[in-house]
Parts: C-alpha cells; sequence; structure tokens
C-alpha cells in the first residue's frame, strides 16, 4: 500500500470523525440545567455517601437538591451543617440562609449501662441477633446490649462500648448526629436530641410496658417526678402518658437542681456524657443514700 493511499485513508477517518462529532454536538440535546446545578452543589457536599440524609449518596442527594432547595431543611447533611466551608458555598449555590445551630443534633444513648446480665449469651454477636432472644440477655428488657451495632454504622467513629457497663457511649464531640445509629439500634436506646440541649435522660425504661420477670436497673427512673419538681423554670414536662420527664432545652438554665433531685442518677449534664466519673465509689453511694430518701 503506497504512503499516498495511506494518507489518503488516514484523512478520511479525519473528516468522518469530525463530521461526526459536529452533528453529534448539533443534534444531541444539552446537558440539562438540573444536572449542571446538581454538580455544582456536590462541590459542597462531604462525599462520603453514608445515606444519613436519607438518598444512596451524594450526587442523588445534589440531584434533589438541585429540584428542590427546601429539602436540605427538611433532612439535612449533618457534616455540612459541622463543616462552616460547606455550609457558607452550600448556601451560596442553593440561595437560601441555613441556621446550623438550630438544626443541629446529637445522638444519645438513653441507657446507663447498669442492667445485670441475666442468662448467658453465646449467638451471633450483634444487637440485632441478641434482641431475638427474649428481647435480649440484660435484665432491663429496654437496655442498651453492648454488642457494637451501632459502632459499626458511625461514619465518624463517635461510638465506643464502655466494656465495664458493657454498653454504647457516644462521644459528643465527634458525634454529627446523622442518626445512622438510631436507624441501626434494635432495642431503640438512641436518640437524636437538639445539639445544644443541656440535660440529658439516660433511661429508656417505660412501666407502662413493664414485662413479667424483668426489671429496670439500679439507675432506672423511679417515675417519682422529683425533677419535674425541682424545676422553677418550666424546662421539664411530665409526660403521664409514659410517665417519664421531657426537657425543653430553650428553657433550660442548667441549673443542675433536676440533676441533683434524681436519686438514680438518670439525669447527665450533655457535657459529661462519655466522660469516666474519677470517684465510682462516691457516686454510688450518693445513689444509694437518694434511694434511703425516696
Amino acid at each position: 500500500m503506497g504512503t499516498g493511499l495511506i494518507i489518503i485513508i488516514l484523512s478520511s477517518i479525519g473528516i468522518i470523525c469530525g463530521i461526526l462529532i459536529f452533528l453529534v454536538n448539533r443534534f444531541l440535546p444539552e446537558e440539562p440545567d438540573s444536572l449542571r446545578k446538581a454538580e455544582e452543589i456536590e462541590k459542597y457536599l462531604p462525599g462520603a455517601n453514608c445515606g444519613a440524609c436519607g438518598y444512596p449518596g451524594c450526587f442523588a442527594y445534589a440531584q434533589a437538591l438541585a429540584q428542590d432547595k427546601d429539602i436540605f431543611l427538611k433532612s439535612p447533611c449533618t457534616t455540612v451543617l459541622q463543616d462552616p466551608d460547606l455550609l457558607e458555598g452550600l448556601e451560596s449555590v442553593l440561595g437560601i440562609e441555613i441556621d446550623s445551630s438550630a438544626m443541629k443534633k446529637k445522638a444519645v444513648v438513653r441507657c446507663s449501662g447498669d442492667s445485670e446480665i441475666i442468662g448467658d449469651y453465646s449467638g451471633i454477636e450483634t444487637c440485632r441477633a441478641a434482641s431475638k432472644m427474649a428481647g435480649g440477655f440484660k435484665e432491663c428488657p429496654y437496655g442498651c446490649l453492648g454488642l457494637g451495632d451501632c459502632v459499626e454504622v458511625c461514619p465518624v467513629n463517635a461510638i465506643s462500648i464502655d466494656e465495664e457497663k458493657q454498653a454504647a457511649v457516644i462521644d459528643m464531640e465527634k458525634c454529627t448526629g446523622c442518626g445512622l445509629c438510631v436507624e441501626e439500634c434494635p432495642m431503640n436506646v438512641i436518640e437524636l436530641i437538639p445539639a445544644d440541649s443541656k440535660v440529658v435522660y439516660l433511661c429508656k425504661y417505660e412501666p407502662i410496658k413493664n414485662i413479667p420477670g424483668r426489671k429496670k436497673c439500679k439507675s432506672g427512673c423511679l417515675h417519682c417526678k422529683k425533677c419535674f419538681k425541682a424545676c422553677e423554670y418550666d424546662a421539664i414536662k411530665w409526660n403521664e402518658d409514659k410517665a417519664i420527664p421531657e426537657f425543653d432545652h430553650n428553657k433550660c438554665t442548667l441549673c443542675g437542681e433536676c440533676i441533683k433531685a434524681c436519686p438514680t442518677g438518670t439525669l447527665l449534664e450533655m457535657s459529661k456524657i462519655g466522660l469516666k466519673l474519677k470517684d465510682d465509689v462516691k457516686v454510688e453511694e450518693e445513689k444509694e443514700e437518694n434511694l434511703e430518701k425516696v
């Protein structure tokens, strides 16, 4: 094959490809505006694809936001709420103002982990599996089982297991309030509360759900209403249906009176969650003393 023929063939191929490219650009539809918008929004998302927002990934979430920016207010990306730079960029591209302080949440384990073990469990080492066996292996049927299902799903490694109490503990500084642990917990002892909450109620036991042969632990709520009566700021409401206190963090002044009044230590300052008490003996003595007064 001559050199001239090769040049003609290559030139023809180049011309044909050029024509095809021209036709594609001329007649194929342009990239939808929503897709371009989604790509712009995705730049200000963390890229973790954790699914905590309710969508399968960050780009899917970005596509939803491109269609309806108010979705962020209903189902916010908790990582963005923690990152001022991402938040500022997202506000700019969406054209909205976001009050992150009002939207931030933290996960809390409503269990102190003091429940006694009533049976040896030798099955699959997950809370979900253990919970299927008569509601778990602890005396309290509503307590944390401490086998770490929540630990596995936490995207920021904010959860650990207190081996002594065999219960989950959440690091409030690391927690972003994504809620993945809430969905994963088969005992429903993890809940999201406002990040600026001051007092946390550490009990999930409800007397209306008493189970014969099972009972609350020594740190469980006695439903004595002492915390409710001690609050002078109307920050505690008593839920008569569940017989538990409910807190209004906006009214709470963190005076500490409700914490002092609680005979079982069921109430704790949120800032102290996850911190090891240095004098456990003294704490136990105070609990016993308070119980005698009830």
